[in-house]
């Protein structure tokens, strides 16, 4: 009886370690930091296909922070919402920006409204490789930063928009409540037009270019995506084992505006806005620099593409609403 039940201690084991190494019980986190001046309440969404997570949303105070455990394989994308109030006749929980749409503080798999600063993520991916970016495809309503905590790779690094944008948003993109600017749409939201979406005669990479409201959250936040074909220099890969810290309004806060712009479409130049943040963006990821263990590259133009190809790209990514 001794020797079976020593067995049997020694299969499970095996299974154990079995699991561990094939990542069934392998998981990462979130640590998910609010260091903005007021109340945002992240919200988390599952792609299709994906059980959801055990919270969906929540909210977090001024300096306070979370950690969210995800299993392997996950992929989804995290986004903050602010501005938000509950109802005190009906309970009906609602934002002005990122609102989930489900009414209460819990997501519950349902997406982002936009605009709001998108981080989007998947995990043990193409090749065993996590992916990730911050997108302000869906535009901006306030600033994010995404560090890896161990992987490897040399282009695993930080990304992210570290800047308040809202107070330097083109006032056809702006989104204003009491007569605060709160978030800052993206084009194809603003006009619907093809060539701002990518979409009908614009709908590959060789006719769909950045536009100049594209080049103004470019030029501001160089790593962020700013249009549906900016992988080359806004999608980032970590190889091995990675956790996340996800910051909102990282120093600078968020007080700290970038540059009062100009108006993209009072000009056909693509040099005509003028949102240039670049100092306090430089200066933000060198505040941040030692909270990470990997190297921040000065250019961007030797970033590795994804797989080589756009194609497998865009396949990994959720749908995009486009800038």
């Amino acid at each position: 009886m001794a020797h079976f039940l020593s067995l049997v201690a020694l299969q499970m084991m095996l299974t154990i370690l079995h699991l561990l190494v094939s990542g069934v019980l392998s998981s990462a986190t979130f640590t998910i930091v609010n260091k903005c001046e007021y109340t945002v309440w992240p919200g988390i969404l599952s792609n299709a296909g994906i059980a959801q997570l055990s919270t969906t949303g929540f909210a977090l105070q001024r300096d306070e922070s979370r950690t969210v455990n995800l299993p392997s394989s996950w992929g989804g994308r995290l986004w903050g919402r602010t501005h938000c109030t509950q109802d005190s006749s009906t309970g009906k929980f609602s934002c002005i920006t990122g609102d989930c749409g489900s009414g209460k503080v819990e997501c519950a798999g349902n997406n982002a409204a936009p605009p709001a600063t998108l981080a989007e993520f998947t995990l043990d991916g193409y090749g065993g490789m996590d992916f990730y970016d911050v997108s302000l495809v869906d535009g901006y309503n306030l600033p994010m930063l995404v560090v890896p905590q161990g992987g490897t790779g040399a282009n695993c690094t930080s990304t992210g928009c570290v800047v308040d944008l809202n107070g330097s948003c083109p006032s056809e993109l702006r989104v204003s409540s009491a007569g605060e600017s709160v978030a800052c749409k993206s084009a194809c939201m603003a006009f619907g037009q093809a060539q701002y979406c990518c979409s009908g005669a614009y709908g590959s990479p060789d006719t769909c270019k950045p536009s100049s409201y594209a080049q103004l959250f470019k030029k501001a936040c160089p790593r962020a995506y700013s249009y549906a074909y900016d992988d080359k220099s806004s999608t980032f890969t970590c190889a091995g084992a990675a956790d996340y810290l996800i910051t909102f309004c990282p120093s600078p806060r968020a007080s700290q505006k970038s540059s009062e712009g100009g108006n993209p479409a009072s000009s056909s130049s693509p040099n005509s806005p003028t949102m240039d943040s670049s100092m306090v963006y430089e200066g933000a990821w060198a505040t941040n620099r030692a909270s990470s263990p990997f190297t921040f590259k000065d250019g961007f133009g030797s970033l590795l593409t994804i797989a080589g190809t756009v194609g497998v790209a865009i396949a990994i990514w959720p749908a995009r609403r486009l800038v």
